[in-house]
């Protein structure tokens, strides 16, 4: 036995000891005890099994023996340790055994050859070059079974991905030297013949015609092959409404003779499964902001047969009745789309009664996760306020909207971030009453802290630049307070006072802090959140609110139960929302 092994016996001896003595008291002892590296350790664990049972006698401690020496050493030699040795010892003061393992050496690459063969290996030496530099399990690396399958994958991957779609490992082979530790490493691949794109087979239409699909086609027949290209079509295709299912691949023949350099034109299969044309739907909810919500919406996919997404809809809530219709029409191959908007809206919150007629048109297009929307908006707008000055204004209002959204779950998110910005304004000379300039910007980033905890900080600002808040729309101007901005206070409830009514301010400012720690399904959350809106950013004076919250992961998302108070209401105030913020 060496010096490391004897070390690891006396560490192994004092921590069962210790162990045992501590669970003695509990009435648990476990029956084995693994001293392992950390290095080996997390396979161990997963992988082998240990008895929970005491093994009193000499002949179940050979049996438990002999499977450990036979299944440790083949779990080790995945993760490239091939003179692993495994000993069992008993533990005199309570019966328990260990099993100390020592995995010896981690094997290291000490060579790699890479052969090609087909067509790569006569026209295209500068890529063959190229692929053999890209190689992820090189010299001197430690050797895996899981790193070495991973290295053939992506070396398999980035021949096929262009031109060569029907590469393949023709060989391979991995030489473990085991009394030096290295390993000797050899692959064959055969690139086959070039590709490109053939004639585009579209199966599955009923209602649309086959231009739809082929007029986003992200290449050209005759192209050379370009597999990124087929998951662009693809991609594109699946975000249209008008598809439920969409398989598109390459339809190349199961044998191919040709000459050495001949390109091969394989047709590009389509097949498509329709999604229903029509639908008709309904919804209850309900919500602390707006409270009981129902909803009744009809979505046409083919509206006049142009395979545009009309859609109408009537909200009913509390305290905002809405009946909105809206066009979309179909995006065209770079991803630019149109929406009509017509929409009549009346509200009535914190004493202040508005009645709204709006009409518009939004360009929007995403790209990487960005999305950009450009909308012209005009809207006339009837305030009523408690004991106020009622007014009827207009505006004609040019908005530009950016959102990047790159978090690992869109309803459920654990890290990640979220920003949007807003820049917006109107003219007296095009069908306003007032000059104003309208800024937002919103920040929102998810923290995890570990598995089951998450930290959420979110912060957001607004500024309507204008003469006046007199003839502005309350849609661009600022109101806070409820879920989402400042929980503590009532829905809106922080903003202008005017008469008995809170309206919108010209300035806005919010930030909030949550942790989160999950259990399964369900959580719990401390928070702090503070803002105001006021007429100018000097009138600007935030309070704080904070509280507790239960988080339930239902299959539309967390949802959210929040009790809080601030220092300026005395009552404790309930929340009660979806708490993804998008």
């Amino acid at each position: 036995m060496n010096r490391l092994m004897i070390a690891w016996s006396l560490i192994g001896l004092l921590t069962v000891g210790w162990v045992a003595s501590v669970q003695a008291k509990s009435g648990s002892i476990p029956a084995v005890i693994l001293i392992a590296p950390e290095k080996v350790r997390p396979v161990l664990v997963q992988y082998f099994t240990l008895p929970e049972e005491l093994m009193r006698t000499e002949s179940e401690r050979a049996v438990f023996m002999r499977r450990a020496q036979r299944e440790i050493p083949e779990l080790l030699m995945t993760e490239g340790y091939f003179s692993s040795k495994v000993l069992l010892r008993s533990v005199m003061i309570s019966g328990t055994l260990e099993l100390l393992v020592e995995p010896g050496p981690l094997t290291k690459v000490s060579a790699v050859n890479i052969e090609l063969r087909g067509d790569i290996a006569q026209a295209d030496a500068q890529r063959a070059m190229q692929l053999r530099k890209e190689w992820s399990l090189p010299q001197g690396k430690g050797f895996s079974s899981a790193a070495w399958d991973r290295a053939k994958t992506d070396l398999l991957t980035q021949l096929a991905r262009k031109e060569y779609a029907a590469a393949r490992i023709v060989d391979s082979s991995a030489k473990v030297d085991i009394p030096s530790a290295t390993a000797q490493l050899n692959i064959v691949l055969d690139s086959g013949p070039r590709y490109r794109f053939g004639a585009m087979q579209v199966s599955g239409l009923e209602r649309y015609s086959e231009a739809l699909v082929t007029r986003y086609a992200s290449f050209k027949e005759g192209e050379l092959y370009d597999r990124n290209q087929l998951l662009i079509f693809q991609t594109r295709l699946q975000n249209l409404s008008q598809f439920s299912s969409i398989i598109v691949s390459l339809d190349m023949p199961p044998t191919v003779e040709t000459a050495s350099g001949a390109v091969i034109a394989a047709p590009v299969k389509v097949q498509i499964v329709e999604a229903q044309s029509r639908k008709v739907s309904t919804g209850l909810g309900y919500s602390t902001n707006n409270g009981l919500r129902s909803e009744l919406s009809y979505l046409d996919n083919n509206f006049v047969g142009r395979a545009w997404a009309f859609s109408t809809a009537l909200v009913l809530e509390n305290n905002r009745q809405t009946l909105s219709t809206s066009i979309d029409t179909l995006p065209n191959p770079q991803g630019f789309r149109l929406q009509w908007l017509a929409s009549g809206e009346r509200t009535t919150i914190q004493g202040l009664e508005t009645l709204r007629d709006k009409f518009g048109v939004t360009r929007s297009h995403t790209v990487y996760g960005n999305e950009f929307n450009i909308g012209l908006n005009w809207q006339q707008e009837h305030r009523i306020p408690d004991g106020g000055m009622r007014e009827t204004n207009q505006a004609l209002v040019l908005d530009w909207r950016w959102m990047q959204r790159a978090v690992d779950d869109p309803l459920m998110p654990m890290s990640g971030s979220l920003t949007e910005f807003r820049l917006g304004g109107a003219g007296k000379a095009v069908f306003s009453d007032e000059d104003f300039v309208r800024t937002y910007l919103r920040r929102q980033q998810w923290i995890p802290l570990g598995e089951n905890d998450v930290v959420s900080l979110r912060g957001e600002a607004g500024y309507t630049k204008a003469q006046t808040r007199v003839n502005i729309p309350q849609e661009y101007l600022f109101r806070v307070g409820g879920t989402q901005t400042v929980r503590g206070y009532a829905y809106q409830s922080l903003g202008v006072h005017e008469g008995d009514a809170v309206v919108g301010g010209r300035a806005m400012v919010t930030a909030s802090a949550e942790y989160t720690h999950w259990f399964t399904a369900l959580g719990v959350a401390a928070f702090a959140d503070a803002g105001d809106a006021a007429d100018t950013p000097e009138a600007l004076k935030p309070v704080i609110g904070y509280g507790f919250g239960v988080r339930w992961r239902s299959p539309v998302g967390p949802l959210a139960l929040d009790v809080a108070r601030s220092k300026t209401v005395s009552d404790l105030v309930y929340h009660f929302s979806i708490a993804v913020a998008f």
